[in-house]
């Protein structure tokens, strides 16, 4: 089968942040082919490139998300009208008062004007798809004061939630902008029947904007839509948005809301990687029947070396490994380490990673002072030079060359965080067979069973009672660690994974009626939208063989001229073929 793969700031990029879970699921799926469709967020991760792409992956469409857009369209009178009607009715959609608000006067009612502004939100995106596809592109329009007038009036209108009367002109400038990022997908020039719409199946490897592309392809084509979330975009909106005014974090939770619920609606399968994802799925809206947990897969045979030999570890060295940030909560890792050293005189503390951004550089800072404030450097003899308990370290050298090193080093892995999605680095740990001591937050205690000890966040000394514990007993962290190595063998393999997606994807395709035909070069159907006989020479193998909607003619063709109609001009002009591995290098010359 065909299969459209839609990212944002991930595959094929290098510094994407889900590249390497898109990667193997490409490559372990050889037999199916794959079209990219990426949505890039900054100018780097176009410069750096893209990673070696297999055979399997026929052609890369790309466009930023990133550089301001503006493709010059000018509107009529006609087009201004319809522009202003949909976006009105979507702006009233978000402004509109809460299911659950004081306003709601029985549940019944609730659920009726939940059902009502869904429509009204799912009316006006696609009524604002059909009008960028007649009109060329909707980007100057986004920009326009129409846009900022229609939010002002949706957030004055009477049933508005309080905190959208209370928007400010800067407020509703900013959501305005934030909006027409959010929306540029519906400009671009991918829904036709020799792009998206020849695809068996949209893959949508996260919400938010990365599904719009496979939304407006059902819409527009029929197409099949499948989600994965290993994050809800609506939860991280929560979390990346704390210094916003109350109006902007309202108005684009609402909008994230309301996307998220179009989404869900619309798809055929839904792919949480975990139950703490499943759950933010369903209170926005999903079904449950939809629901399929797919946990992330990874590779274990980096890890197969320190799994297989536990008694080479440290028994008094206690090891974080992880990207150094506040929600990594460090300090009272430290502080717990300071009750640990009390009960353990001897048990050491290796914290192992690199910082993320100016943030990150001053919190690791901060970190250290607080470890040469509670530890002063120790020295084994009066004419020794001493040295830290705690030790601040990255991989990569000949100390520490990898990550599986890192766990290696020590007989305990500890997880400090305040926030957490899914635990990659604990499903490390186990595939190390080592036993961890944990927050509760996030995937967890999903990810790790019954296999490591749990404490609440942001409490360290019930960290540091549970570390202690682990410390005096040998025995039991080697229970523990066997036991955590025997649950990520089971489930959190890169090959489970795989074997999960390609059930799904037969599912999926098993339930979908056919959408469209192949003709050949004299006109005659095929029997197939990709058929067995396509591979043995013949009139099915003809390169001139086109597919054709049912219906009509493909509409990506200009009436009565032949030619293809293009795109806006900020996204890439046509497809870039991909049929041998492309460099990094070579990515970022493209």
């Amino acid at each position: 089968m065909r299969i459209g793969l839609l990212t944002e700031g991930g595959y094929p990029y290098v510094s994407g942040e889900a590249g390497l879970w898109c990667d193997r699921l490409v490559r372990g799926l050889e037999q199916h082919e794959f079209d990219v469709y990426a949505l890039s967020r900054t100018e780097r991760e176009e410069a750096e490139g893209w990673v070696p792409l297999p055979p399997q992956v026929g052609r890369v469409r790309t466009a930023p998300l990133w550089e301001t857009a503006d493709d010059g369209t000018v509107y009529g009178r006609r087009a201004r009208r319809r522009f202003a009607e949909c976006y009105g009715e979507l702006a009233t959609a978000l402004c509109t008062t809460a299911p659950g608000d004081p306003a709601g006067s029985s549940e019944t009612l609730a659920e009726e004007q939940s059902a009502l502004e869904a429509d009204r939100f799912a009316s006006a995106l696609y009524g604002l798809a059909e009008l960028a596809r007649d009109e060329g592109g909707l980007p100057a329009a986004l920009h326009s004061e129409t846009a900022v007038r229609a939010l002002e009036r949706a957030c004055r209108a009477p049933g508005a939630h309080r905190s959208a009367r209370e928007a400010r002109v800067p407020d509703l400038l900013t959501v305005a902008a934030r909006l027409e990022r959010a929306l540029r997908p519906l400009s671009l020039d991918w829904y036709e029947d020799d792009d998206l719409g020849s695809v068996d199946l949209c893959h949508a490897t996260s919400g938010g904007t990365a599904a719009l592309p496979g939304l407006l392809a059902r819409h527009f084509c029929d197409v099949p839509l499948l989600v994965t979330e290993y994050g809800v975009r609506l939860r991280a909106h929560y979390l990346t948005e704390p210094d916003a005014s109350p109006a902007i974090r309202s108005l684009l939770a609402s909008f994230h809301g309301r996307l998220a619920a179009e989404t869900y609606r619309r798809a055929a399968v839904i792919t949480p990687g975990n139950t703490h994802a499943r759950r933010w799925q369903e209170r926005c809206g999903a079904d449950r029947a939809k629901l399929r947990t797919v946990h992330p897969g990874m590779d274990a045979a980096p890890f197969a070396e320190a799994g297989e030999s536990p008694e080479c570890a440290d028994p008094r060295t206690l090891v974080w490994v992880g990207r150094v940030e506040p929600a990594k909560d460090l300090v009272s890792l430290l502080h717990a380490f300071a009750e640990i050293r009390r009960a353990e005189p001897a048990a050491r503390l290796r914290i192992v990673g690199s910082p993320f951004g100016p943030e990150g550089a001053a919190y690791l800072a901060h970190c250290k002072g607080l470890a040469a404030q509670l530890f002063p450097d120790e020295a084994d003899g009066p004419h020794a030079v001493g040295r830290n308990p705690v030790s601040f370290e990255e991989t990569g050298g000949p100390e520490l060359p990898s990550r599986a090193d890192a766990y290696a080093s020590g007989a305990l892995v500890v997880l400090s965080s305040v926030v957490e999605g899914f635990p990659s680095g604990l499903v490390e740990a186990m595939f190390c067979g080592r036993a961890t001591v944990s927050t509760d937050v996030g995937a967890v205690v999903e990810a790790i069973g019954g296999t490591g000890l749990v404490v609440p966040p942001r409490n360290p000394r019930a960290l540091a009672e549970a570390c202690v514990a682990l410390l005096r007993d040998p025995e039991r962290r080697e229970r523990l660690g066997a036991a955590a190595r025997a649950r990520a063998l089971e489930l959190f393999t890169v090959e489970q994974n795989i074997t999960a997606f390609h059930g799904i994807y037969l599912e999926i395709l098993s339930r979908t009626p056919v959408r469209r035909v192949v003709l050949d070069d004299t006109g005659a159907p095929l029997p197939f939208a990709v058929p067995a006989e396509a591979h043995v020479p013949g009139r099915w193998s003809d390169p001139t063989a086109r597919i054709a909607a049912r219906g009509g003619p493909s509409p990506s063709l200009s009436p009565g001229s032949g030619t293809v109609r293009s795109g806006p001009g900020w996204a890439t002009d046509g497809p870039v073929r991909a049929t041998a591995p492309v460099s990094a290098t070579e990515g970022a010359a493209r």
